[in-house]
């Protein structure tokens, strides 16, 4: 296999990588991915706010998800985060990504991550290049 493509080592979502964020994705009948996510306090960036890198990846992890789902393999083209909130470290957050279009090499798709009201708290759009 060839190791860039190894699922064990994915640091957002596989449960083997011992420095990861371990998040457990499934998908809904809407064919949108979510996961329960509670950043700890070690990934804070700035006074008790998670880092925005942190943020990103979860969400890119959240919508590359929802491309996999599909069963097409892509990458990360283009990615754009909107910081509606900060994210505290601690709260238990949930994270739903899904496809907005599809054409034959590109994928469009949108994320976000709420807190427990509802509130969102970042929103992001990429495009994601399928791989041959």
């Amino acid at each position: 296999m060839n190791e860039s493509l190894d699922p064990s080592q994915c640091f957002a979502c596989s449960p083997e990588n011992l420095r990861g964020l371990h998040l457990l994705f499934h998908s809904d009948a809407a064919g949108q991915w979510a996961a329960e996510w509670t950043p700890e306090a070690d990934l804070v960036g700035f006074r008790g706010v998670v880092h925005g890198g942190i943020v990103s990846t979860v969400l890119d992890e959240s919508m590359a998800k929802a491309v996999a789902g599909t069963g097409t393999f892509g990458y990360t083209a283009e990615l754009r985060v909107r910081f509606r909130e900060p994210v505290p470290p601690g709260a238990v957050l949930q994270v739903r990504g899904w496809i907005a279009e599809r054409s034959r090499r590109m994928v469009k798709t949108e994320a976000f991550i709420q807190n427990s009201s509802g509130e969102e708290l970042a929103h992001a759009w990429a495009t994601f290049l399928i791989a041959h």
